[in-house]
């Protein structure tokens, strides 16, 4: 068997490797030289917190075009894991409760109940 190398590919596998590592590492070669102003430092606090809501509110949410809003067994179950939060404060409880939640809220939307 032919081992065939796409060159193209390749390549593009190298060059975003080398930018990844180039921009993830910047700050620890460069940080002492540039430091942030207050201002930055600031806010970089809600740097993780705005990528986390634009990750989960389009997973959801999920919104087409021509109808909308689609609502199924996701919001529902990610309000038991909020409920279940606010009540224990267990990672662990909010992983498993909201999973059995969101099976549940499944089964039940597709029995049709």
């Amino acid at each position: 068997m032919i081992l065939l190398i796409d060159w193209y590919i390749l390549g593009v596998i190298v060059l975003l490797t080398i930018c990844s590592i180039v921009t993830r590492s910047s700050y620890l070669l460069f940080g002492d030289r540039f430091p942030l102003s207050d201002g930055m430092r600031r806010a970089f606090r809600y740097a993780p917190v705005a990528a986390l809501v634009g990750i989960i509110v389009p997973e959801l949410f999920p919104w087409n075009p021509g109808s909308g809003i689609v609502l199924d067994a996701r919001p529902l179950a990610a309000l038991a894991a909020i409920f279940l939060y606010l009540r224990t404060g267990s990672t662990l409880a909010v992983i498993i409760g909201g999973m059995v939640a969101f099976w549940a809220c499944r089964f039940l939307l597709d029995v049709g109940i």
